[in-house]
């Protein structure tokens, strides 16, 4: 099936008289006829469901979709997209292990990575999207475990060199971890690049909406877990709350990733996405390709019509030609790339707020990545917790302002720019 065809039918396959829609499983528990059968399920013998901090079958069908749509072999949901990143990372990495970074991700990724890791004994590197092969060769350790990076860096838009990055981690031995969440499977695969998992925060495009919080992690199955055994002991030795199950052997490349996630990671920490929060998130799937075509129109004229504005210091779209890695965009994302504008008014700071006052469609607002049009300044919201310098480093800088085009009639949002700037 087509992308389009898999938003509509992967993940659930109702038999003959089941419901049309996955159902919503609001069940926390699931009962059992005998002692025996439940003792299977905790020693991951059997399939199956007995408590939803670890699995929900509403949950996994809509993991199964989003499995489908970025072509990997197993997928789990989390309660965030942070939570996403954080289990991908800590399922790889704990005290004493070290991790190489793009500088340029989302500022509260940074922050889990600089800050919260950081007092768990995990050290991080971040190298420059740009550096060369041997600069990036350079920041790994005989104790790294991943490379992490985004498809398209949130707020900076900086677009990641995919395959110099999956050479880089391979060639050392770690798989390569990648946030898709702004390009979206629709726009961009990274497994068919090298990238051995991806991550997302499903409340951004996949929902659409501004309506659920989720995250979602998906495992390409192709990282050889045991070629590497040394360096991932929690994969490949024996698991002894499991009784001594070993993950890469009982389940192999495709299963033993997200299988370890979740039988003991999400157990300990039980960052759960909620039934009704990925039946809703289902419902986003299902209109995610022909929205993504929608945002990336809007944000490519509205990306013009600021490039060409007396009043703008400078406009920052992947899919303008005149952008830096518009040669990775027609590598990588060749079909669009997301709905984010990051630009620059005259005045810096004060000038983006003056601006973001006279708004009148363009919401305020913390989020991205939906049907509606909302603007942010992340030097002072969601980066604020970084110096002038760690901005710059990651691609923000202090006047930067993040507009996600939505769907409304772009003529609509061309003259609320226009107005807006014309107040200041």
């Amino acid at each position: 099936m087509r992308q389009e065809t898999k938003c509509i039918q992967a993940g659930y396959h109702p038999g003959n008289g089941d419901p049309r829609m996955i159902p919503i499983i609001q069940s926390t528990t699931f009962k059992y006829d005998t002692s025996e059968d439940m003792g299977r399920l905790f020693d991951l013998e059997a399939d199956g469901y007995f408590y939803s901090r670890l699995q929900n079958p509403t949950c996994d069908m809509v993991a199964a979709k989003i499995c489908a749509l970025e072509g990997g072999t197993a997928a789990m949901l989390t309660g965030s997209g942070m939570a996403a990143n954080f289990l991908a990372a800590f399922n790889l990495a704990g005290c004493g292990d070290h991790i190489v970074s793009s500088s340029c991700i989302y500022g509260g990724t940074f922050n889990l990575f600089h800050v919260t890791m950081k007092r768990m004994g995990v050290e991080v590197t971040f190298v420059d999207p740009d550096c060369t092969e041997e600069e990036l060769d350079a920041a790994f350790r005989p104790n790294t475990k991943l490379v992490f990076g985004e498809t398209i860096a949130n707020p900076s838009l900086a677009v990641l060199d995919i395959e110099k990055f999956a050479r880089a981690a391979h060639a050392h031995g770690v798989p390569l971890v990648m946030d898709n969440t702004f390009a979206t499977p629709i726009n961009c695969r990274p497994f068919e690049f090298g990238c051995d998992i991806v991550t997302h925060s499903t409340t951004k495009y996949m929902d659409g909406h501004d309506a659920s919080l989720g995250g979602a992690i998906v495992d390409s199955g192709n990282f050889d877990w045991m070629a590497h055994a040394d360096r991932f002991p929690g994969l490949c030795t024996p698991d002894e709350s499991y009784h001594g199950i070993t993950y890469a052997e009982r389940f192999g490349r495709e299963g033993a990733f997200i299988t370890k996630c979740t039988a003991q990671l999400m157990r300990d920490l039980g960052t759960v996405q909620s039934p009704m929060n990925a039946y809703l998130l289902n419902l986003g799937l299902e209109s995610l390709a022909v929205r993504m075509q929608r945002h990336c129109e809007n944000a490519l004229k509205v990306a013009e019509f600021l490039e060409q504005h007396e009043k703008v210091a400078w406009v920052k779209y992947p899919g303008l030609p005149s952008g830096k890695d518009y040669a990775l965009v027609q590598k990588y994302l060749p079909h669009g790339t997301c709905g984010v504008v990051s630009f620059g008014v005259q005045g810096g700071r004060k000038g983006a707020e003056e601006f973001m006052k006279h708004l009148k469609i363009a919401m305020i607002a913390t989020h991205v990545a939906d049907a509606h049009t909302c603007v942010l300044h992340p030097a002072s919201s969601t980066h604020r917790q970084m110096t002038d310098e760690e901005l710059i480093a990651a691609g923000v800088a202090p006047d930067l302002v993040r507009l996600s085009v939505g769907i409304e009639n772009v003529d609509d949002i061309l003259e609320d720019l226009g107005q807006a700037l014309a107040q200041i």
